[in-house]
């Protein structure tokens, strides 16, 4: 692996960490990251475990959520337009789970984060722990909004996961691109590297080969827009410790300008099918 660049934890701690290229699955690799992450994660700042409103970013992160969760299940309901099954991991406070509930979806949901998994219990959405908390039960539809990123060894974590899937379900896994516009602009300073609490950073490539190896293909994707603003946002308030939203929403429209060309927006979400399922279709 060869040295890529040195970012920080902007978020909570402004620790410094490293990050390395994978020259194989083209991707990034968080450098030394702590063995315990919970109390980088255990923090009224990081947004996907909060419900609060406060701020200007708080406001602008639910608006953008609330529109979000309506656009996700029109995705996988293109995918699988007769409900069934869904597990959605990383379920954060449980939002997502909620509009799938009401779409007609049998879901369920793993949250790690005891937090998170609280607020969601007051929602009325039951949270597993651990997927060992589902044993015996597959799935139509897996979603990762924004996990895989959080996972050490993501080869094994879709093993395990592969395991939960139905024949003839389908994977969404969302994240981060670290070869947008948005990310090149701002480099140590992009929000969305995220250290420590991203340890992977992936490329379309990198899901495309790292899928590739363990059985998976890519059978559709979806830009994600919306995120290029957001995280440009939060990039320029580390940038320049008070941000600025005006040149936020411009490096937001020029990302999403480039990536109409280069398909290289901020957020990709990518939908994955076994191989053995294609080779039966």
């Amino acid at each position: 692996m060869a040295f890529y660049l040195t970012t920080k934890d902007f978020a909570v701690t402004g620790e410094e960490f490293s990050l390395e290229y994978d020259s194989d699955l083209d991707m990034l690799r968080t450098v030394n990251p702590p063995d315990s992450l919970h109390a980088y994660y255990n923090s009224p700042d990081y947004i996907s475990h909060s419900d609060a409103k406060a701020t200007l970013q708080d406001k602008l992160y639910h608006l953008i959520k609330k529109v979000s969760l309506r656009q996700k299940m029109r995705w996988i309901n293109s995918f699988r337009p007769h409900r069934g099954s869904l597990l959605d991991v990383g379920a954060g406070t449980g939002d997502f789970l909620s509009t799938a509930l009401k779409d007609g979806w049998t879901a369920f949901g793993i949250e790690p984060n005891i937090s998170a998994r609280k607020k969601a219990h007051n929602k009325g959405i039951r949270l597993e722990e651990e997927l060992d908390g589902l044993s015996g039960q597959t799935f139509d539809v897996i979603t990762l909004w924004h996990v895989l990123e959080h996972i050490t060894r993501p080869d094994e974590f879709i093993r395990l996961l592969s395991a939960k899937l139905k024949t003839g379900g389908l994977l969404f896994v969302a994240v981060p691109n670290f070869k947008s516009y948005d990310a090149l602009h701002y480099g140590k300073y992009w929000a969305a590297f995220d250290v420590p609490r991203h340890l992977s950073h992936f490329s379309r490539n990198s899901i495309h080969r790292l899928f590739h190896k363990i059985g998976f293909y890519v059978v559709g994707t979806r830009s994600m827009p919306f995120d290029s603003y957001y995280i440009s946002l939060l990039s320029e308030k580390y940038k320049s410790a008070h941000g600025n939203f005006i040149r936020a929403f411009i490096m937001g429209f020029l990302s999403n300008i480039h990536a109409w060309r280069t398909k290289e927006y901020s957020s990709i979400l990518y939908v994955l099918a076994a191989q053995e399922d294609l080779a039966d279709s």
